[in-house]
């Protein structure tokens, strides 16, 4: 006991000296759960608390064109810039400056077009019920009103999309509106129904947005449920560059051959190691954690919210950790240099982040990656932190990804143990 004392001992005193581990294991990975979550932060809360800048250039003759502008002022969306005087030639230079992100442009025959369009469905109707000339729903095809939309190309193609499904969203109701107006006025009413129009207008069907967890919470994810434990995860991982360095330090020096010539098994390095370094991870997990709850919201960002189920959190906590460990033990026992420990270890944990999800969602990913990133022990730790934060699991939720990162963990092991203990 007193041997493994003395050799937790030497460990914690070769953390405390290297800075730039210290720096990479607490320093960097707090720097990024600021920024990042920052930056998240700001896109999913840009439609309702950012207005996207549109700009207008209306230039229909008729009512149509000033009733859509109208309808997406009001939708509280958009913040309207209308200057429609600009041609369609000279909006891309006003985007090219800077002057909005998006701009529509309104033709002169706009409402002529749309007016035509919704007469001729009207016809449609009424002749399909009879109640019109068999002739006049089988006009010719009407050309339909074209609406120019512009953008910036730095606007990613899912956002472009979206905005235009607002803009078709508000064009339906317009031409819904006028094709009942026509056949009130083939049936030979003198006014449309207000309460029928006010309908339209309005948007009776609601949508409520359901989050699939397993547990019964309903709450939205915010940007640092995602956030703050997949960048815990990556801090976690990059004690490799720490550890690893300190393992080629002492193989290089001759340090673990003495150890092999005395009485003690040099199996209590190791573990020494694996203890030392498993507090550090939790010390991570904590530091972290206390940010993404204390401090986090006193820059107007949302705190972190711990799962109910704890005794899953400390187990999946441990699983990383053992992992994170495991794998800096192996890469320091496998490299003949420090160069090599310190540049494998660090880019290697960072294709393991981008392959398991800790950039960007798995996904979204091709489905070659896919299969890939089950290969990255960082997709299985956040994984299980996933099943706890986002998705409110249990202990069965979150029986694969232990078992997982307890299997690389023994692998890496197996490998360190066997490479040192036959190492001449």
């Amino acid at each position: 006991m007193y041997k493994l004392l003395i050799s937790l001992k030497k460990e914690t005193l070769l953390f405390l000296n290297d800075k730039v581990g210290l720096v990479l294991m607490f320093g960097m990975p707090i720097l990024l759960v600021f920024v990042i979550t920052i930056i998240q932060d700001s896109v999913y809360q840009i439609v309702d608390s950012n207005k996207i800048s549109l700009l207008v250039a209306n230039h229909d003759k008729g009512d149509l064109g000033g009733k859509l502008v109208a309808q997406l002022d009001s939708s509280g969306m958009f913040k309207i810039l209308e200057k429609n005087s600009l041609e369609s030639n000279e909006i891309k230079n006003s985007i090219s400056h800077k002057e909005a992100l998006t701009a529509i442009y309104i033709s002169s025959d706009f409402s002529e077009k749309l007016q035509s369009k919704s007469q001729q469905l009207s016809n449609i109707i009424l002749t399909d019920f009879g109640l019109s000339d068999s002739d006049a729903g089988k006009s010719s095809q009407i050309e339909a009103p074209v609406i120019q939309f512009f953008h910036d190309p730095v606007l990613q193609e899912n956002y472009c999309y979206s905005i235009i499904s607002v803009l078709h969203a508000h064009l339906s109701v317009i031409e819904s509106t006028k094709m009942i107006d026509n056949i009130y006025k083939e049936m030979g009413a003198t006014s449309t129904s207000p309460q029928l129009k006010e309908t339209i207008q309005k948007n009776q069907i609601k949508i409520e947005r359901i989050v699939a967890t397993s547990g019964s919470q309903n709450k939205i994810p915010s940007s640092t449920q995602h956030n703050v434990p997949a960048w815990t995860i990556f801090a976690m991982f990059f004690m490799v560059v720490s550890l690893g360095t300190n393992i080629v330090k002492e193989r290089t020096s001759g340090s673990f051959l003495r150890i092999k010539t005395m009485p003690a098994s040099f199996s209590i390095v190791l573990i020494s190691k694996q203890v030392i370094y498993t507090i550090i991870a939790f010390l991570q997990v904590f530091v972290i954690f206390s940010i993404g709850l204390y401090l986090l919201p006193l820059i107007n960002l949302p705190p972190l919210v711990f799962p109910d189920n704890i005794s899953g959190t400390i187990a999946i906590i441990f699983a990383c950790s053992f992992a994170a460990v495991s794998y800096a033990l192996m890469i320091g026992t496998l490299a003949s240099t420090e160069s090599q420990s310190n540049g494998f270890g660090a880019v290697s944990i960072i294709i393991f982040a981008a392959l398991g999800g800790v950039w960007v969602p798995t996904f979204i990913m091709p489905h070659y990656l896919q299969i890939i990133s089950l290969f990255s022990p960082l997709h299985w730790c956040i994984e299980g932190f996933y099943i706890l934060f986002l998705n409110h699991g249990n202990w069965n939720d979150l029986v694969k990804p232990i078992y997982v990162l307890l299997g690389f963990s023994l692998f890496c092991q197996a490998i360190a143990f066997f490479k040192i203990k036959f190492e001449k």
